[in-house]
């Protein structure tokens, strides 16, 4: 009996050892990966921030080193910045309200069993994850209907996400059981009332994760904003960071002679480099800690597609 104890409290200990050991393992491999992440994020701040001369030379690592606010100073110095937050936040305002609409109630109808061929609509939206007709096909029909230099080009291109529509039905299959639907029709509640007055509030969580999704996407719509839009009054802030950036490396050499001036202009554009990346994200890194585990939640509800 005392042997058997013994060879119990062993065990206990080795499993004890055991876990530690694998906390610790754990707790090395999240710190390296955190740091992985956040150090090129802090890396471009502080060189933003920092002598180009001595950021170029490799001298920035950990801290700011000879403070200047030169990039910044060109950045803001060119007003057609606050244009492109403008169209931005008029892009993402509108383009992610527009796409909730679209998301949230199809997700929640295809989730019903009761909606007859509901399984042949989800697959042909999931065909759509894999097949597309390409780009000139694409510009052709936006061309004919009339959305080349509109202002709802980016709020209507890139509304509606196939993924986004799985995680929509996922949840409220998991969250909506069918049977809620049933009592409130025999109450007399019409489908409508019951997904506004019901549904809607307790799917906050889901209405968190697409707002996100959707805001963070068309806050960084790039390419449809270079394909659609020509016009300089509709572009976009990331389209205005680019022309900033372009016209900060493509240093004008007419007229300096002095390599040592010319060397500096180079290094000011490298600055540029950086403060363009830091005003271009900072709305949405300030915005994000407070949806965060809105997000991760998303993220296990995408995992399960039944």
């Amino acid at each position: 009996m005392r042997q058997a104890k013994e060879t119990v409290i062993t065990h206990k200990m080795r499993q004890c050892w055991q876990n530690r050991v694998f906390d610790i393992v754990v707790f090395l491999l999240v710190t390296v990966c955190t740091l992985a992440v956040l150090y090129p994020l802090f890396f471009v701040v502080i060189a933003s921030i920092s002598n180009p001369r001595l950021v170029q030379s490799g001298q920035v690592i950990l801290w700011p080193k000879g403070i200047s606010f030169e990039g910044y100073k060109y950045i803001f110095k060119d007003s057609r910045i606050w244009t492109g937050y403008r169209n931005t936040m008029f892009n993402t305002v509108a383009g992610t309200l527009f796409a909730m609409v679209l998301t949230i109630p199809a997700g929640y109808a295809l989730s019903r069993s009761d909606l007859r061929g509901r399984n042949i609509i989800m697959g042909i939206f999931v065909f759509t994850m894999y097949f597309g007709g390409g780009l000139i096909p694409t510009y052709l029909v936006v061309r004919d209907i009339g959305l080349i230099d509109s202002v709802w080009t980016l709020v209507i291109l890139g509304s509606f996400s196939a993924y986004n529509l799985i995680i929509c039905r996922t949840f409220f299959q998991t969250s909506i059981p069918m049977e809620l639907q049933e009592a409130a029709e025999i109450d007399g509640c019409s489908i409508g009332k019951f997904f506004t007055l019901v549904v809607l509030p307790l799917s906050k969580p889901i209405l968190a994760i697409m707002a996100l999704y959707y805001a963070v996407g068309k806050w960084n719509d790039f390419f449809n904003g270079l394909i659609y839009v020509n016009k300089a009054s509709l572009f976009p802030l990331q389209l205005i960071m680019r022309d900033i950036l372009i016209q900060g490396q493509a240093v004008q050499a007419a007229g300096v002679t002095d390599p040592k001036q010319l060397e500096m202009m180079q290094q000011i554009a490298m600055t540029i480099k950086y403060g363009a990346i830091i005003v271009s994200s900072l709305p949405v890194l300030v915005f994000y800690p407070f949806i965060q585990k809105y997000f991760v939640k998303g993220v296990m509800i995408g995992s399960l597609k039944g």
